[in-house]
């Protein structure tokens, strides 16, 4: 069933996959910002596995460390040391907060970790164990970051909830000083909110928590999972306002592809967890580390948080044209190569419809944000055929009902 059809995909999707995901193409094959269906269509891949393929498909680094590591040691568990997972915990504390790191599999289990951590610290400093999350904030699909999620439609149905999160308003300073109490260990920030719509926080309202959390001898944790790994032209969102997190998280982009996540800890936090406190039957597997070490030394040989922060300005200056030629179309928001165009009306889906049509993928940041996630190694050329697409299916949407 390897050669299966598109249709023949579908279907067996249908019959045997529990409907989580409105599905649309099948995907077969993906080099470099190219993915190809069973009948070799060809799209421009403007979602890179929502975030997750900072380098594109099949980077020949990624690849080659991936077959290298899977041919020596494919799992070992965490009874024992293995050398890709001491030498990416070491590079992750180089370039993160010179602190130790958790390996997890994923974004929501890193979230988990740094959950734990908080409220294992808060334990042992009066009993704290409240965290302060953002409204519009996402933070995993599991039961603990699910109810530190700031979105009621993805909550929904799954009551109760955990306790132990309260939530303040994004660039909202004054909302999170309200919500902090005696029981808070933490304040909880993305430093651009991805799922809630690509916006993202103010240069006041970051440095402001980063205060505040001083002030109250609380912890300041980020999100990294979707923003950091040199998303926003930077290699980790926070760079952009002076300010260091306590402890943050990231996943998505660090595995090239393969499940891999991190909490990454300050100095100060990385005693909290102690043998038997937390772990991970696969977290930290080598051939995910291996992969992760090759996409760190291909950013650095590459430049590649350098070109994200060129090819996202040259992008974002592509797309105002369209907020400047639709009425429908009211503002680019985002950092970097994390970029939304912001809809009058609920019409994403519509639009994104009539992109693939056009050989353009992308993604919703809600149903009225149409959410752009390019590989960080992306061409003007790429992204000079993207806007040529979006413009395309711009005028079949709006062409005549918002055109100026």
């Amino acid at each position: 069933m390897s050669n299966a059809t598109n249709d023949e995909t579908a279907a067996m999707c249908a019959d045997y996959q529990m409907d989580t995901y409105a599905r649309t193409a099948t995907i077969v094959k993906g080099k470099g910002s190219r993915v190809f269906t069973p009948t070799k269509q060809q799209y421009l891949d403007f979602t890179s596995g929502i975030s997750v393929l900072a380098l594109g498909h099949a980077h020949p680094a990624v690849v080659e460390a991936i077959k290298t590591q899977a041919e020596a040691l494919v799992h070992a568990s965490n009874l024992f040391y293995t050398p890709q997972v001491g030498l990416l915990a070491r590079k992750l504390s180089q370039v993160g907060l010179g602190g130790k790191c958790f390996l997890a599999n994923s974004g929501a289990e890193a979230n988990e970790a740094m959950f734990k951590l908080a409220r294992l610290w808060g334990s042992k400093n009066g009993g704290k164990y409240e965290i302060v999350a953002m409204r519009g904030s996402f933070h995993g699909r599991t039961l603990a970051t699910l109810s530190a999620t700031g979105q009621s439609k993805v909550q929904a149905g799954f009551d109760p909830l955990m306790p132990g999160f309260a939530f303040a308003t994004l660039n909202d300073l004054e909302s999170v000083r309200a919500a902090v109490t005696d029981a808070t260990a933490a304040v909880l920030i993305e430093c651009v909110q991805g799922e809630g719509g690509v916006i993202p926080a103010t240069d006041e309202f970051v440095k402001g928590v980063r205060a505040l959390c001083d002030e109250k001898g609380i912890l300041m944790l980020c999100d990294e999972i979707q923003c950091g790994m040199g998303r926003t032209g930077r290699m980790w969102a926070f760079q952009h306002y002076g300010v260091e997190p306590d402890a943050f998280t990231c996943a998505k982009a660090l595995g090239g592809g393969l499940p891999l996540g991190a909490l990454v800890a300050s100095k100060a936090l990385s005693g909290v967890f102690t043998v038997g406190s937390h772990g991970s039957t696969f977290g930290g597997n080598p051939v995910a580390c291996a992969a992760a070490l090759a996409v760190l030394k291909t950013f650095e040989d590459e430049n590649i948080v350098e070109n994200a922060a060129a090819r996202g300005e040259f992008f974002r200056k592509g797309l105002m044209q369209f907020v400047e030629q639709y009425d429908d179309v009211l503002e680019v928001r985002g950092k970097g190569l994390l970029l939304g165009l912001a809809l009058k009306e609920p019409r994403a889906g519509e639009l994104l419809d009539e992109m693939r049509l056009n050989g353009l993928l992308a993604c919703k940041a809600g149903d009225s944000v149409v959410r752009f996630l390019p590989p960080l190694n992306a061409t003007e050329k790429d992204i000079e055929e993207a806007l040529e697409y979006l413009g395309d299916a711009l005028a079949v949407v709006f062409g005549g009902e918002g055109a100026e």
